[in-house]
């Protein structure tokens, strides 16, 4: 038996240095699209079969129509939450030949609403998984949980 390490990535088969930061390139870019309302820039980055736990939505949902759905059920208007910042943080990124696996964090702050409500800022705990493909790193998974 072995001791702990006090390093995260002491242990990983972790990849290379090279795939683990285009693969964090790719995330990123994701939340640069969102924040930008840019959604091609999101969708060039999820693969179109994409499943995804997203933290609106209880159900699985599968592909590009599921995810276009919740989409479409956010609220808009001058009531709608309006996101100020996305903060991605703490990843630890495992890759197997095409395949990685991405853990972190987010924090996403919000503007404050029209009467002056403060929103306080969601914590988000994500494992996305992406594969390579030729035109380079797209999520295939996607799981994100707001912590309380």
């Amino acid at each position: 038996m072995t001791t702990p390490s006090t390093s995260r990535d002491a242990h990983r088969p972790a990849g290379s240095a090279e795939d683990r930061a285009a693969v964090w390139s790719a995330l990123l870019d994701i939340y640069a699209g969102f924040t930008a309302g840019d959604r091609e820039r999101i969708d060039r980055r999820i693969h179109p079969e994409a499943t995804i736990w997203d933290s609106a939505a209880p159900e699985l949902l599968f592909g590009r129509a599921d995810l276009d759905r919740i989409r479409a059920e956010r609220p808009v208007g001058p009531d709608a939450p309006v996101v100020t910042g996305i903060h991605a943080s703490d990843e630890v990124i495992d890759i197997w030949d095409d395949t990685a696996l991405a853990r972190y964090s987010l924090r996403v702050d919000f503007a404050p609403a029209a009467d002056g409500t403060v929103q306080p800022s969601e914590h988000i705990r994500n494992t996305a998984v992406a594969r390579r493909f030729p035109e380079g790193w797209l999520v295939v998974h996607n799981h994100e949980d707001v912590l309380a």
